[in-house]
């Protein structure tokens, strides 16, 4: 069975530049264990597979390694598939079904726009001796999500941001989904970096799922609504970010890298 299979350079200001997510349209949903075999093939921290429901698209996510609820760049990407390269709806805006509920992206210009929900970090902090020891540097902060298991260490400056090496068997160790490691920027808002070494992302380029957490507590903790933000990986991302309360929207570019055919065994869904 042959599919087509796009990669996509998500919050990219240029090729080989923000987060490469792979898309594969589908007309019906492989077996699960298909699906995680293209990802795993495929390498990149987000697989994302689709499949049209009328004016509706079901879309999910794979890592290497497991499935997951929620996924921005790869959602970013998807957008950039339906509406800018095989054009399969008419006017601006998708919209999906997923284990995190509808999402919608629309085009903005040049930018791709996601409609998230936000996930707000706890307003009282977390035991953060473990997370120190493995980041190798010491958060001022370290606050839990709540229903998202990541853990947010708020850091005072971009340096230190920039120079963590985590031990990552010892991020994998602790009880916590992934860990956003954010500060003030110095030509942006905020930056940030995004490590899931137990979900098989050891350090993610650019992380769309990262921002429905920082997107509120910056607008809180600099009272503004529309901020600019760096992920600042070895690949840097740019986003574009709102807080709308209980929704968010994160916007980005999509720059197309690489389109063909996947083969992969015939198997019943």
């Amino acid at each position: 069975m042959e599919l087509p299979l796009y990669q996509i350079d998500a919050f990219a200001s240029a090729a080989f530049r923000g987060n490469p997510a792979a898309v594969c349209p589908l007309d019906r949903w492989l077996p699960d264990e298909t699906m995680q075999s293209i990802a795993a093939e495929n390498n990149l921290a987000e697989t994302a597979f689709y499949v049209r429901k009328g004016d509706r698209y079901g879309l999910r996510w794979f890592t290497p390694t497991v499935e997951v609820d929620l996924c921005g760049h790869a959602t970013l990407a998807t957008a950039s598939v339906i509406l800018g390269i095989r054009r399969e709806i008419a006017g601006p805006k998708v919209v999906f079904d997923s284990r995190s509920g509808e999402l919608a992206v629309e085009t903005d210009g040049e930018l791709y726009a996601l409609d998230f929900p936000a996930r707000p970090p706890a307003t009282s902090p977390a035991d953060c001796s473990s997370v120190e020891a493995a980041l190798g540097a010491k958060p001022s902060q370290v606050l839990g999500v709540q229903g998202a298991g990541d853990c947010l260490c708020v850091f005072e400056t971009q340096d230190q941001v920039q120079g963590l090496r985590p031990v990552m068997d010892r991020l994998a160790a602790i009880d916590c989904f992934s860990f956003i490691a954010t500060a003030p920027g110095l030509d942006c808002d905020f930056v940030s970096r995004f490590f899931a070494p137990a979900q098989g992302i050891p350090e993610d380029p650019v992380t769309g799922r990262a921002h429905t957490t920082l997107i509120p507590y910056w607008s809180g903790r600099l009272g503004k609504k529309q901020t600019f933000a760096r992920q600042i990986s070895k690949r840097g991302g740019e986003l574009w970010c709102e807080d709308r309360g209980d929704r968010v929207r994160i916007a980005g570019r999509a720059i197309r890298y690489l389109e063909g055919m996947i083969e992969v065994p015939v198997t019943d869904s």
